[in-house]
């Protein structure tokens, strides 16, 4: 794929940038392997401030730095300026927070008296972040915001259809003072992505993808035995009980589904409806998506712009036409707009066949999926029938059912009468098919850390020879 910037909306390419040559991915690996010794001896006060300076920035600039997403990827320029001040808020949260989240832990050791013993969390050296499209600026702070508070230094891969997003990044952060080398962006296409990983100046990855990248990049941690983090795909359960308020619940459906035209790895995509409101619930989110304004995402009056590529509806539109084939009923959209641009319509399809696409398969793009559940067993059960484990919500007045699905849905977040989001203050992350590891909150920070044990005694006690 060309390294380059398309215009989703039009399909025209408005800059192509030259691939990095491998000496020159070299130079670059080299400068942060050199930044680090240094950079990790900075205070938590002097990153802090430096992370302050960032988050001005981006505040500063939000509308102009939301327009080049937009440009690159289709989303609108709403939610893309939106995306960019998010970004200041997680600078913010983890200059003020990443001190106290790195303290020394004292430790306690039965029957020994007259040592100090604790775990210091010291950083690693240069972190490999392999990031993507669909939020060009939130998915690399989110990882750049508390890996530097660390004391680490990044090494950015973003996706090759948003360079001008990955440069804007470096280029905020180097505006706000961070030294030479410390945060860099490596304009290389996927062929090139192993080779950075096993080089041994790279001390961990870090990657927000597809479960195919993710079984590429875990494999190649695994080889070099290096620490990973795995945010890949998810098919979120979005379950509806009797006693929700049913107008708000699908008001909110609607609007997790169609987050960033449906491209988020967290939007709602599997509802999984109890039969006494089924009906009630698929005629009221039909009408939903239908009066849904779709056009030029640079226009504050869009409501759901383009997807991010021509592949994206090609895949999309094979999965939504498969799944029908299966059996599904096609309740509205369905097949891409004959217009310039990615255009995808707001879509639902109902009764999804087992092992059909939609059952088995994350739809990236603004298709809702429902299913009907007899009962709060049935609604479990078809929530956790998927590879995917990333998040969920539940939509219940009942106090009993909210603990059931709170104790018995598979997933690494979930949420009760609130669609699924992310942000610094809660850990993010999935199980099985969807990854491993945590970011944001206290996580963050630890993720690419040295925990150390640190004993230092005190009159010279014998040590226990039993390991």
């Amino acid at each position: 794929m060309a390294i380059a910037t398309t215009n989703p909306a039009t399909g025209e390419t408005v800059r192509e940038f030259d691939e990095l040559s491998p000496d020159q991915v070299q130079e670059k690996l080299q400068r942060a392997a050199d930044a680090f010794p240094t950079y990790r001896r900075t205070t938590f006060g002097e990153r802090a401030e430096l992370l302050c300076r960032a988050a001005d920035i981006l505040e500063a600039e939000a509308e102009e730095l939301g327009r080049i997403a937009t440009l690159e990827v289709g989303k609108t320029v709403t939610s893309a300026v939106a995306e960019v001040r998010k970004c200041a808020k997680g600078c913010r949260w983890y200059a003020e927070h990443a001190e106290a989240i790195l303290a020394d832990v004292p430790r306690e050791v039965q029957g020994v008296q007259g040592a100090s013993v604790f775990t210091r969390y010291q950083p690693l050296g240069p972190v490999l972040a392999i990031m993507p499209w669909n939020f060009p600026y939130w998915q690399v702070f989110r990882f750049a915001a508390p890996a530097l508070m660390a004391g680490n230094v990044g090494l950015l891969k973003h996706a090759s259809n948003v360079p001008q997003s990955a440069l804007a990044i470096e280029d905020v952060l180097r505006r706000a003072g961070f030294p030479e080398g410390v945060f860099q962006t490596l304009l290389v296409g996927s062929g090139a992505v192993e080779a950075i990983i096993e080089d041994p100046r790279v001390r961990a990855v870090t990657i927000t993808g597809s479960e195919g990248a993710g079984r590429q990049v875990g494999a190649a941690t695994g080889r070099t035995i290096k620490p990973s983090v795995l945010e890949l795909g998810g098919s979120d359960p979005f379950i509806v009980m009797p006693s929700a308020d049913l107008e708000d619940a699908i008001g909110n459906a609607v609007i997790s589904r169609t987050l960033n035209n449906g491209q988020s790895c967290i939007n709602a995509k599997r509802f999984i409806v109890h039969a006494d409101v089924a009906d009630e619930f698929e005629r009221g989110m039909v009408e939903r998506m239908e009066s849904l304004t779709l056009g030029d995402p640079m226009s504050e009056d869009t409501d759901l712009g383009p997807l991010a590529s021509p592949d994206g509806v090609e895949t999309l539109d094979k999965q939504v036409h498969d799944t029908v084939a299966a059996g599904a009923r096609l309740l509205t959209g369905g097949k891409p707009l004959d217009r310039p641009g990615n255009f995808y319509p707001p879509t639902v399809l109902a009764d999804i066949p087992e092992g059909s696409p939609g059952h088995r398969e994350e739809l990236f793009g603004p298709v809702a999926l429902l299913w009907r559940a007899r009962d709060v067993d049935d609604a479990i059960r078809i929530a956790n029938d998927s590879p995917f484990g990333l998040g969920g919500s539940a939509w219940t007045r009942d106090e009993a059912e909210q603990q059931r699905f709170v104790a018995e849905v598979e997933t690494g977040m979930i949420y009760i009468n609130k669609f699924t989001e992310s942000t610094p203050e809660v850990p993010f992350g999935g199980v099985k098919n969807s990854g491993y590891g945590r970011e944001l909150a206290e996580f963050g920070p630890r993720s690419f850390v040295n925990a150390k044990t640190v004993w230092i005694a005190r009159g010279g006690q014998p040590g226990d020879p039993v390991e």
